[in-house]
């Protein structure tokens, strides 16, 4: 069997070789039959390599077909539930010995530098920079809607502690934090970007 290398919550980086997920609403119209080429949010289109797929209620993959997974800055727009049940279908997707690397922004990076400001701007800073709160919201259909089917709020944060329970408990093996462009697949070094590691925690565990 071809080795397959599986993304998901790809947005716009969309690396050939890989099968890129992402569960965007505004993915969904693009690829709906003539009336979807007329309609996009986003001052681009979704590459044409990207599929429709949640990892919460499964993609469209066998069971033990999978040599890497990949997911940036996804995980922590799930609600704790939902993040399980990503990590259960991760975990059925691998191979025995595929590897899983992941990034989320890094709870207790954020909470340090909260703590050594000492500025009156020092809650907003965290609270911005966690994806946490909200400036305003708005109190109608729209509003509604967007609170309904987006997905940019951040719902759930994760430390290294927390994280490496997490994977331990859904069955992943030699876990460890890692750091951009360190892993020993070459292949992952197709899809990774520099700037989603800064501040943040970047974690590698295997089936």
């Amino acid at each position: 069997m071809a080795n397959r290398y599986v993304q998901y919550g790809c947005g716009f980086s969309a690396p050939i070789g890989w099968i890129n997920f992402d569960a965007s609403p505004t993915l969904r119209f693009e690829r709906i039959p003539i009336f979807g080429r007329m309609y996009t949010k986003n001052p681009g289109r979704f590459p044409e390599n990207v599929r429709y797929g949640d990892i919460v209620k499964g993609l469209p993959l066998e069971p033990d077909s999978c040599t890497g997974i990949y997911c940036s800055h996804i995980l922590e727009h799930l609600a704790l539930d939902e993040a399980s049940r990503a990590l259960t279908n991760t975990l059925r997707y691998l191979r025995r010995g595929g590897t899983f690397r992941l990034v989320v922004p890094d709870l207790r990076q954020l909470a340090l530098e909260y703590i050594e400001d000492s500025s009156t701007k020092a809650a907003h800073r965290f609270m911005e920079s966690a994806g946490l709160g909200r400036t305003h919201r708005l109190r109608n259909l729209i509003g509604f809607a967007k609170d309904w089917i987006g997905n940019s709020a951040h719902l759930w944060m994760w430390d290294e502690k927390a994280m490496t329970e997490v994977l331990r408990q859904h069955g992943f093996i030699q876990i460890r934090r890692c750091s951009f462009g360190d892993a020993a697949d070459q292949k992952f070094h197709e899809v990774e970007e520099q700037d989603r590691f800064d501040k943040c925690l970047a974690m590698e565990c295997k089936k």
